[in-house]
């Protein structure tokens, strides 16, 4: 009999050594099972799994212009973000992608740019000029007399030509939170809206046919692009924990719950500079063989000279008023403000808030998402129950219906500061 192997579990980083070897249709569904079945969850990774995914619909699928390969990228981004809804960064990233390439295809046809009649250039007589010069007109001498009428010199001037289209792109992000979120044409949380109908941004007309010279620059552009978005995901870390020494002061009593990477780079940052207390709020345990929740970021502090403080959360209240500052870590920040975090966060805002202690939200510019939170329960992951009741206890299973939340949504007003890559 042959010797029981170890079972296959795909994960982020098995789907993306996957990646080259199978056909692109099959990566796409592959990753569809993957986010379904919560093989690959959280933010980051879906957004690096969105991102590479794209880059090989861009670089391997047939299309002929531009629309062409919008449709492609509506098509499969809707398919993504209706295999899991509550990761908004799928839609985000879809977003982002679909406005590169409109900004690149923009650029390469040499679109004007939109500007108002009160910020269009002026003609020396101080009059509006009617349309933008396209073609490259002679340039016209003046001559310069001195006091006495005589000529000094002959000057050619060359006319000015409008400058470049200003767009919202990959590398020219706005630096305001309103901006952000409204640089992206409207969509819902389970899909998009037409990609280049009824959208708020300039997409090209069709054409017939665009040369293969054309194609294989804007490919080229767009998958460049991508690239670029997905290493500002792996620099999201580095680039947020700068912030730390602006935020965390010596002697600080810093509040973190249920720490992610994100917000342990940004507290480690912080420790390596200054002296302060973190106190970390952690679950019960649950079961007898569950092991120290963050040992290694426990560690790391201690080897810091970092002082540790574990408080449950039953008990939050009693250490509530020696808090300076709470930092919680984002996994998606909605149009109004709100945030979507672990669960169990926002009854620590709400407690900050009493207290008057000020809460910090870290998060990268990626988790900023364009959806309303009308329906707080479209966000709300729920986890499995059966971690609190065992079916042992036959009786209290078939009489209670227990929920197990994995999310939940902070409100806007529990939150003081937003702290992105930006």
């Amino acid at each position: 009999m042959p010797p029981a192997t170890a079972g296959y579990a795909p994960d982020l980083e098995k789907y993306l050594k996957s990646l080259k070897g199978q056909p692109l249709e099959a990566a796409v569904e592959n990753l569809i099972s993957l986010l379904k079945r919560r093989q690959i969850r959280g933010s980051e990774p879906c957004a690096v799994a969105t991102a590479h995914i794209f880059l090989q619909v861009v670089a391997r699928s047939r299309w002929q212009d531009v629309d062409g390969l919008i449709d492609n990228v509506t098509r499969i981004g809707r398919r993504l973000v209706e295999a899991q809804p509550k990761e908004l960064v799928i839609g985000n990233i879809v977003r982002r992608i679909l406005a590169l390439i409109r900004d690149e295809a923009a650029e390469d046809r040499n679109e004007p740019s939109s500007e108002t009649q009160s910020e269009a250039p002026m003609t020396p007589q101080g009059e509006h000029p009617t349309a933008p010069p396209l073609v490259q007109s002679p340039p016209s001498t003046y001559a310069k007399q001195d006091s006495a009428g005589e000529v000094v010199s002959n000057t050619a001037v060359a006319p000015t030509r409008p400058g470049p289209v200003p767009s919202y792109s990959s590398v020219n992000v706005p630096k305001s939170l309103f901006h952000l979120l409204s640089a992206s044409p409207p969509s819902n949380i389970d899909g998009f809206s037409s990609p280049h109908r009824h959208s708020g941004t300039s997409t090209p007309t069709r054409v017939a046919h665009q040369t293969s010279s054309q194609v294989h620059a804007l490919r080229s552009e767009v998958i460049d692009g991508i690239e670029e978005i997905k290493d500002e995901i792996s620099q999201v870390d580095d680039q947020i924990a700068a912030l730390a020494e602006v935020q965390i002061r010596p002697g600080d009593h810093i509040l973190v719950h249920q720490p992610s990477p994100t917000v342990e780079r940004f507290v480690l940052r912080a420790a390596a500079k200054r002296k302060f207390t973190v106190l970390i709020v952690t679950e019960p345990l649950r079961k007898q063989t569950e092991q120290v929740q963050h040992a290694a970021f426990r560690k790391k502090l201690s080897t810091a000279g970092i002082t540790v403080i574990n408080v449950m959360n039953s008990g939050l209240m009693a250490y509530m008023s020696r808090v300076n500052k709470v930092v919680l870590g984002a996994r998606t920040i909605v149009a109004n403000g709100g945030a979507v975090t672990d669960a169990g966060a926002a009854a620590i805002a709400r407690a900050a808030r009493e207290q008057g202690n000020a809460v910090v939200v870290l998060a990268g510019v990626y988790k900023l998402s364009p959806v309303n939170p009308f329906d707080e329960d479209a966000l709300i992951e729920w986890g499995d129950s059966s971690s609190f009741v065992s079916f042992a206890d036959g009786s209290m299973v078939n009489n209670v219906a227990i929920r197990s939340p994995v999310t939940e949504l902070v409100p806007a007003e529990f939150i003081d500061t937003y702290i992105t890559n930006l």
